[in-house]
């Protein structure tokens, strides 16, 4: 009887591994460079998110950005929580720590298709046209 016990627990053991391996390998996280990142958000059905700062971000940010604050930890988990898990999140910082950082944080939320600007909002041209 306990033999028995013992394989049922390994074969769910196993089978729960395979599963969750699976789901993870559906997710998506990508470092996009400036212009597939600028010819992504083109598309009128992304979430557009910018991590940094209430301050650095009135400083200037990416036209129809949102803001939520990597900072803010409390606010940062519940503004996420209220986006579609299925659809991608495009996300930027200053230069790409905090937006990589974030990035891995929403992997861990469930979301599934996470793209992060490289370099950050330092990295992209056309300030003078979205500010």
């Amino acid at each position: 009887m306990n033999l028995n016990w013992i394989k049922t627990v390994v074969a769910s053991l196993v089978f729960l591994s395979i599963a969750t391996l699976n789901a993870q390998e559906n997710r998506i996280l990508k470092v996009l460079t400036v212009t597939e990142f600028k010819a992504a958000i083109e598309n009128d059905d992304v979430q557009l998110i910018d991590v940094r700062t209430r301050k650095e971000f009135e400083e200037g940010a990416i036209k129809n950005a949102r803001n939520i604050d990597y900072f803010e930890e409390e606010k940062f988990k519940a503004q996420f929580e209220k986006l579609d898990k299925t659809k991608p999140v495009f996300l930027y910082c200053r230069s790409g720590n905090r937006s990589n950082k974030a990035a891995n944080r929403l992997l861990d939320m469930g979301f599934e298709k996470i793209y992060d600007l490289k370099g950050g909002f330092m990295a992209w041209p056309y300030k003078e046209i979205e500010e």
